[in-house]
């Protein structure tokens, strides 16, 4: 009879003990699946100052997921970014407006192949006036003939001050105070071929190093008009809606930037220094899904910019 219990509690010992193999075998899984594979590294990034906030955004992401790699972003100006590439002192070059065909050849020359252009956001340029003026909207002639010396959209005359615009007794500031961005802005470069239809600016643009800038100029003063970009957008100005070649005016708003349907959308690039067969490493790698994600797209949303439609959010294949 003792024999017969003891054989029965030798049981029930083996019985929980393989019970309990089975549990931390389990919760090991659970871990391995919860947790990203460990990965570190230093990633730099040269490039567009409109995009430095998202960036920085994107790096805080990062790090919360994996703490050992951490991103380091010089804000330039788009034009840095491709001076940087070819240099070769970063693989990431952020750029608010597409790379030019002189920009692109210079880093094939230096490499033997272009680099990788990923679009990873939307974004748009907007005209904008004093919250109070009572203006309706701009054609892209109008807009063209008051930033521009050239006249290359088909506007007939300059458009120097207010009364060529509206009543004086709606709007009796006299001559427009024009702001706009730097020679090294991406803003600046694609304001120029989009809106002045590569004609010459005004000399007389008071030029900012940022959008925020801008948008403070203006919302201070009642004769002030300039171009910035779409995340900068504040309650102390007014964003014109633009008339398109339909003869419909278009406010720049998520669905219209999104589609494509106001005329100044634009797109925000990544550029990639990655030779044709090669693969990315993994803390880039990480970086680039970041981007592509759900999380990603939603930090796009609260930094100011609009995220990609849902079409383009695949993420490139620069990993096995």
């Amino acid at each position: 009879m003792k024999g017969n219990r003891l054989t029965r509690h030798c049981g029930r010992i083996q019985r929980c003990y393989r019970l309990l193999v089975a549990i931390a075998w389990l919760l090991c899984c659970t871990v391995a699946v919860g947790q990203p594979t460990s990965v570190s590294g230093t990633l730099g990034a040269v490039g567009s100052d409109t995009m430095a906030g998202l960036m920085l955004r994107w790096g805080e992401a990062l790090d919360h997921r994996y703490p050992d790699i951490n991103l380091q972003f010089q804000a330039g100006g788009s034009a840095s970014a491709p001076t940087a590439l070819v240099a070769g002192t970063t693989r990431f070059g952020p750029m608010s407006r597409p790379m030019s065909d002189t920009e692109r050849q210079q880093f094939i020359e230096r490499y033997g192949y272009p680099p990788r252009e990923l679009k990873v956001a939307r974004d748009a340029l907007l005209l904008v006036v004093h919250r109070h003026n009572p203006l309706a909207s701009l054609t892209r002639e109008q807009a063209d003939a008051i930033f521009s010396t050239s006249l290359d959209c088909g506007g007939l005359r300059p458009i120097r001050r207010w009364e060529q615009l509206l009543p004086s007794d709606q709007w009796p500031y006299g001559k427009i105070a024009l702001h706009g961005r730097n020679l090294a802005s991406g803003t600046h470069g694609l304001f120029q071929n989009r809106a002045l239809c590569n004609g010459q600016f005004r000399r007389d643009i008071s030029e900012h190093p940022g959008s925020s800038a801008v948008i403070a100029a203006v919302g201070e003063s009642p004769n002030a008009m300039g171009y910035a970009g779409y995340n900068h957008l504040n309650p102390m100005v007014r964003a014109l809606p633009l008339i398109d070649d339909t003869g419909h005016a278009i406010r720049p708003s998520v669905a219209t930037i999104q589609d494509d349907t106001y005329p100044l959308s634009r797109d925000l690039y990544l550029y990639v220094n990655l030779p044709p067969g090669d693969t990315l490493p993994p803390a880039e790698q990480a970086f680039i899904e970041l981007i592509f994600s759900e999380e990603g797209q939603q930090i796009v949303q609260a930094a100011g910019f609009v995220p990609l439609p849902q079409a383009q959010r695949q993420p490139p294949l620069l990993a096995p």
